[in-house]
């Protein structure tokens, strides 16, 4: 998702699939590209957020896999306290030539082996981007820490501590 203001990914790193390289690639994101991000994603901080990637040209697709770490704090989803969080995840996608408009699109499948296909135009993809979306996808939205029972129990949301209005209401209905 692009930057308002920039109207360009947070993370971007251009790749053009007519100059792929053997060697693995390494993206590594600045200190203002995983603030920038943190903001995107709704969380607390993103401390550091890297990949190793291979790229295979497969025709005018281009075939990647490797692995995304990335440092991250964000707020417990029942207390807010801040949860350092480590995420080591393997990534594949598969980029694609856009279809020509008009086009018909190919029927894909829920058990394809290929639901990550990004599409892309000319001869340049955004590898970053791509990275930074996997990293959206990794982050747990009803992660809890320590303090969550806790939390649960002052606001009435726990088996043991005391109901709110409305569940003894609720619970009066069923008597």
């Amino acid at each position: 998702m692009p930057n308002p203001e920039t109207s360009a990914p947070e993370f971007s790193r251009m790749i053009d699939r007519r100059h792929l390289k053997a060697a693995p690639v390494e993206l590594v994101a600045t200190e203002a590209e995983c603030a920038a991000l943190a903001t995107r994603f709704a969380i607390v901080r993103i401390d550091s957020l890297a990949a190793t990637l291979d790229l295979v040209a497969d025709g005018e697709a281009v075939d990647v896999t490797g692995t995304m770490r990335a440092d991250i704090v964000q707020p417990c989803a029942i207390s807010g306290e801040d949860l350092a969080v480590k995420i080591r995840e393997n990534v594949t996608f598969r980029f694609v030539p856009e279809l020509a408009e008009g086009a018909p699109e190919e029927e894909i499948t829920l058990d394809s082996p290929i639901l990550d296909e990004i599409e892309y135009g000319g001869t340049t993809f955004d590898l970053g981007e791509a990275v930074a979306q996997s990293l959206a996808l990794a982050i747990d939205p009803f992660l809890t820490g320590p303090e969550a029972e806790a939390a649960r129990a002052k606001h009435g949301l726990s088996d043991e501590g005391p109901k709110g209005a409305l569940a003894e209401a609720l619970a009066a209905l069923k008597k």
